[in-house]
C-alpha cells in the first residue's frame, strides 16, 4: 500500500529570506525606473577629454617614430654586416683553396703536409699554435695560416654582432607594434567621444578651432623678430608652404605630417638634416630658454617629456602640426606648455 506524505512546508526562515529578496528587487527596480538618466557631456567637456587623448596619442606617436627610426637603422646595419660576412666568407674560402693547393703539391712530392691537417681540423686556432713551430711549414704556408686564423676570428665577431642586432631588431619591432596599438586606441577613444556630439556641436567646435588658428595667423609678424639664420628662414618658408596639410601620425611629408615629421621635413628642404623625433630634436642645437630670445625658424619644444615640437613663427606664435583631426597651422605658444627653443 503506497504511503502518502504531506508536502514539506518551507521553513519560516526561508520564507523570510525570499520575501526580503523580492522586496529588495522591487525596490531596486523602482529606483532604476525613477533614476535620472546620466547627463551627456557638454561640447567643452568633450573637447577637453578629446584634447587630452590627442596629447596622449602624440606622446605615443613620438615613441612610435623613434622605434620606426631605430628599426630602419638596425635593418641597414644588419644588411651591411651580412654583406661583409658574405664577402669575408668568400675571402676565407679562397685562402683555404690556396692553402689546399700548396698542401696537395707537397703531398705529391711525399708526405702529408701539416697544413692539410689544419685544413681538416675543427679547431684551426689551436692547431696553428702548434703547427707554426713545425719545420715542415714554409714561410708562405705560415702566412696563409695566419690569414685564415685572422679571417675566421673576424667572421665570428661579425656574426655575433649580426646576431645581437637581430635580437635588438626583434625587440624594436615588438615595441613598434605596441606603440601603434596604443596610438590607435587613443584615437579610437577620441573619435568615440566626438561621435557623442551633434552635428551642430561638431560644427561649432570646428569653427572655434578655425577662429583660433586665424587669430594666430593674423598675429604673425616676421619683421619684428627676424630669422635665426638663412637656413632657418628657408625651413620656416617650407613649413608655411604646407599650411593646411593634415596631421597623420608617423608621417613626415610631403602631404601629411606629425609634429616632428613637419620640422624634420622643413629643415631637410633647407638642406639641413635634423633628428626625426621631437625628443632628439630637443638636443639638436643651442637651447633658448627665454621666449623673448626666439627667432623665426627656431624649433620650439613643448611639455616636460619633449613630445611636441613646432617652428617659431614670431610674435609668440608657433607653426606646427598639432594632432590628429587638425592641420598644419599657427597657434599661440601659450596654448601649450613651453619648455625651450632650439636654434639649429
Amino acid at each position: 500500500m503506497a504511503s502518502h506524505r504531506r508536502p514539506k512546508q518551507p521553513s519560516r526562515t526561508r520564507v523570510t529570506v525570499l520575501t526580503t529578496a523580492a522586496a529588495a528587487a522591487v525596490a531596486f527596480s523602482a529606483q532604476a525606473a525613477n533614476a535620472a538618466p546620466s547627463e551627456k557631456p557638454s561640447k567643452d567637456e568633450v573637447k577637453s577629454k578629446v584634447d587630452a587623448l590627442y596629447e596622449q596619442a602624440e606622446q605615443a606617436t613620438e615613441k612610435l617614430d623613434g622605434a620606426q627610426e631605430k628599426q630602419e637603422k638596425l635593418q641597414k646595419e644588419i644588411s651591411t654586416i651580412q654583406d661583409n660576412v658574405a664577402r669575408g666568407q668568400e675571402e676565407l674560402n679562397k685562402l683555404r683553396d690556396g692553402l689546399g693547393t700548396m698542401a696537395s703539391a707537397q703531398y705529391r712530392t711525399g708526405g702529408i703536409d701539416p697544413s692539410i691537417q689544419l685544413f681538416l681540423s675543427s679547431d684551426p686556432d689551436s692547431y696553428l699554435d702548434k703547427a707554426s713551430t713545425m719545420d715542415q711549414l714554409s714561410a708562405q704556408q705560415v702566412e696563409a695560416l695566419t690569414k685564415i686564423q685572422g679571417k675566421q676570428r673576424e667572421l665570428a665577431q661579425e656574426r655575433a654582432e649580426a646576431s645581437s642586432k637581430l635580437k635588438d631588431l626583434s625587440a624594436t619591432r615588438t615595441e613598434l607594434k605596441k606603440k601603434k596599438d596604443e596610438v590607435k586606441s587613443k584615437l579610437a577613444a577620441a573619435q568615440k567621444l566626438l561621435n557623442t556630439l551633434t552635428a551642430k556641436e561638431k560644427a561649432a567646435l570646428d569653427a572655434q578651432q578655425a577662429q583660433a588658428a586665424n587669430r594666430s595667423s593674423s598675429r604673425v609678424n616676421l619683421g619684428s623678430t627676424g630669422s635665426a639664420s638663412s637656413r632657418a628662414a628657408a625651413a620656416f618658408a617650407a613649413a608655411q608652404s604646407v599650411i593646411g596639410s593634415p596631421y597623420v601620425y608617423g608621417a613626415s611629408g610631403p602631404s601629411s605630417f606629425d609634429c616632428s615629421g613637419l620640422t624634420s621635413w622643413a629643415y631637410a628642404q633647407a638642406g639641413v638634416s635634423i633628428p626625426r623625433t621631437s625628443e632628439a630634436q630637443a638636443n639638436a642645437g643651442t637651447r633658448i630658454y627665454s621666449q623673448s630670445d626666439l627667432k623665426v625658424g627656431d624649433l620650439v619644444i613643448f611639455y616636460g617629456d619633449f613630445h611636441h615640437v613646432g617652428l617659431y613663427a614670431g610674435n609668440g606664435q608657433v607653426l606646427h602640426a598639432p594632432h590628429t583631426g587638425a592641420v598644419v597651422r599657427y597657434e599661440a605658444i601659450g596654448n601649450m606648455t613651453f619648455e625651450f627653443g632650439v636654434r639649429i
